[in-house]
């Protein structure tokens, strides 16, 4: 059990990495991971042993986020934080501007995209593997990721003509 604990322990810095930048929010992230490691914790006898842990570790979160957000989406509320404040708040320095800006851009990608860039771009998961985490085929997450970065290009690039969908003749 102890090497269970230090294999999930290894796996935190991700989960928070992944979590924080699904939601946008630290509190949010935080509670994120928290619900996450209470599930795997409290269903580890559903883990394979052989498999991967960290990829079991994802779906899990990615399921708690995809049901907390379509919670959400029924009982909406408004945040007491202003943007203002929260601006205000962040280091001037050009660095944090433009990270800032991809944060925002990465905000404006439909969910499926943006989670599909966030596990192969920003933690290295293989096409396979992401798959496994969003229980989809891998050419979902080819086409994904693939139109989640062209997208991602345009909002980055100031493009306001970006559309959700693309018209077909």
């Amino acid at each position: 059990m102890a090497d269970l604990r230090a294999q999930i322990e290894d796996q935190i810095p991700r989960l928070r990495r992944y979590a924080r930048a699904l939601t946008g929010d630290r509190t949010l992230a935080d509670d994120l991971v928290q619900d996450t490691l209470e599930r795997a914790l409290t269903r580890f006898h559903l883990w394979r042993h052989g498999s991967d842990l960290r990829a079991w570790l994802f779906t899990i979160m990615h399921n708690i986020f995809v049901n907390q957000a379509r919670s959400r989406l029924r009982h909406r509320h408004e945040s007491l934080e202003s943007n203002a404040a929260v601006e205000a708040m962040q280091a001037p320095e050009p660095d944090w501007l433009q990270l800032r800006d991809l944060d925002r851009a990465l905000a404006q990608l439909p969910h499926e995209q943006r989670t599909v860039l966030l596990l192969v771009g920003l933690e290295q998961f293989t096409y396979e593997e992401a798959a496994r985490v969003l229980q989809v085929p891998i050419g979902t997450v080819m086409s994904r990721l693939s139109r989640g970065r062209e997208r991602l290009r345009m909002v980055l690039a100031g493009d306001s003509n970006v559309s959700a969908l693309k018209v077909v003749k």
